[in-house]
């Protein structure tokens, strides 16, 4: 999709062809793969105790059920981020997400990238780890669409796949400007928006709603 704002001398500097992959964060796969087997053999056991008690119970052992099919899916996941979680196209002209089960696609004439920041639950565990400054985040967004994506140096196999990867977003979107085009959605610019969370600062957020709200994306499967 042509917009108009494409710099042909900066699209003739990328690569013509080729696929750069960067896989997931190595600790990340494999702390997931611990958690889930166990997960898997605790599901699977106690499904089996409440079918062999003598008043059996049913609805517990379903619900055992479904503990030990997401976890099994989530392990599942494991070896498909392992191959790649971002992956630049320049065969088809599109950068290539894992999320959960599905492959997000973002033709390179819709890429806008951008510096990330932690959201509110992150800054709060960082400040209070003393690793404010340690992850660093990246925004890639397809400016026609509401939903934007966010990786970051945790999420990826090294901090030099990591700057690889912003390396060549960045030059995408500046040679593609699709940001710059009228349908275009703009991100939120509001300073108030973007504050960061200090310790001191503690006091005005409300907790119990942060709580709830990464309790809610765990349970959908983030």
């Amino acid at each position: 999709m042509a917009t108009g704002f494409e710099n042909q001398g900066l699209i003739d500097k990328l690569p013509k062809e080729g696929v750069h992959c960067y896989p997931a964060n190595e600790g990340q796969i494999k702390n997931r793969r611990i958690i889930t087997v166990i997960l898997m053999v605790a599901f699977a056991a106690l499904a089996v105790v409440f079918l062999v008690m003598q008043n059996k119970q049913f609805i517990a052992a379903g619900a055992c059920a479904v503990g030990l099919i997401i976890s099994l899916l989530v392990f599942i996941q494991t070896f498909m981020i392992a191959k790649y979680r971002v992956a630049v196209d320049y065969n088809e002209k599109k950068l290539v997400l894992r999320y959960r089960f599905s492959l997000i696609e973002i033709p390179f004439d819709c890429l806008d990238s951008r510096d990330g920041e932690a959201d509110q639950a992150e800054q709060m565990l960082e400040n209070a780890t003393g690793k404010a400054d340690a992850t660093q985040y990246l925004v890639l967004d397809n400016v026609f669409d509401e939903a934007c994506y966010q990786t970051s140096t945790r999420d990826l196999a090294s901090k030099e796949d990591f700057d690889q990867l912003k390396s060549e977003a960045f030059a995408i979107a500046d040679a593609y400007g699709a940001r710059n085009a009228e349908g275009a959605i703009k991100p939120n610019t509001d300073p108030k928006h973007n504050k960061d969370i200090g310790p001191t600062d503690l006091k005005d957020v409300d907790i119990d709603a942060i709580v709830d709200e990464v309790t809610e994306e765990h349970k959908a499967g983030k």
